[in-house]
């Protein structure tokens, strides 16, 4: 089995707890407006490495995680390639090793029960998921990411029953996410799920604005600034985050 790799991050600091060693996939079916790496939506870019391989990069910078940090999926969206992350997660927690993943939760849908088994099969193996509530407008999400929420929410009621924690994201993008109407929606439906460990509110930022010029694609959200610390401020005490 092969994965689709976009990069590696060694010595990652905001993709879960310590210390992480970070596997990019490569490949999203999510079209963000505020994504920040353009260049890992197409599933046939990226470089082909085993799950052994994989995991033998990683294990080389064990000594760095100290007992709390490991190893997170991001992308890209990890999920698409789920059986890959499966097999890099069941080899890590062979090692003892603590396994997250980064995710939308677009991949799952619960009335398929082929991927209600693979997500399943997943969970065995890993420890932390960080899902990314996009909207919790249905018609806003299918505008800002061009999916609606249906999968992602589902995604999330699959892990409180199933007791598998989660840290809950949500990116703050003033005119789209960040109407109070909407936080609060978004709040009384966490509200609903008993295994969040945490809520995390990311300021959107314009970093990535540069790839897409090196890509020669327009910029989506072109002239949105960054919301202001009083409105991030806002959205994490309607949200309850950290």
């Amino acid at each position: 089995m092969l994965g689709r790799i976009h990069s590696f991050e060694s010595f990652g600091t905001v993709d879960g707890p310590g210390i992480r060693f970070v596997v990019f996939m490569q490949g999203c079916p999510l079209r963000c407006k505020y994504c920040h790496n353009p260049d890992s939506r197409e599933f046939s870019g990226g470089n082909a490495y085993s799950p052994e391989e994989v995991a033998k990069n990683a294990l080389r910078y064990r000594r760095y995680w100290r007992g709390v940090g490991g190893v997170t999926v991001s992308g890209g969206e990890p999920l698409s390639q789920i059986g890959f992350v499966t097999e890099l997660f069941k080899i890590l927690k062979a090692e003892g090793v603590h396994t997250a993943a980064d995710t939308s939760g677009i991949s799952f849908d619960p009335n398929d029960p082929l991927s209600v088994r693979a997500h399943a099969e997943l969970i065995k193996y890993t420890d932390l998921f960080l899902l990314d509530i996009k909207h919790i407008d249905p018609f806003m999400c299918r505008e800002l990411t061009g999916a609606g929420n249906e999968n992602e929410l589902a995604f999330a009621r699959f892990l409180s029953d199933n007791g598998k924690e989660m840290w809950i994201r949500h990116v703050l993008v003033p005119g789209i996410t960040d109407d109070d109407g909407y936080l609060a929606a978004t709040r009384a439906f966490i509200d609903t799920l008993s295994s969040v460990g945490r809520v995390e509110v990311l300021p959107y930022h314009t970093m990535g604005e540069v790839k897409y010029k090196a890509l020669g694609i327009p910029y989506p959200l072109a002239g949105v600034e960054p919301p202001s610390k009083e409105r991030t401020d806002n959205a994490k005490k309607i949200l309850g985050a950290v």
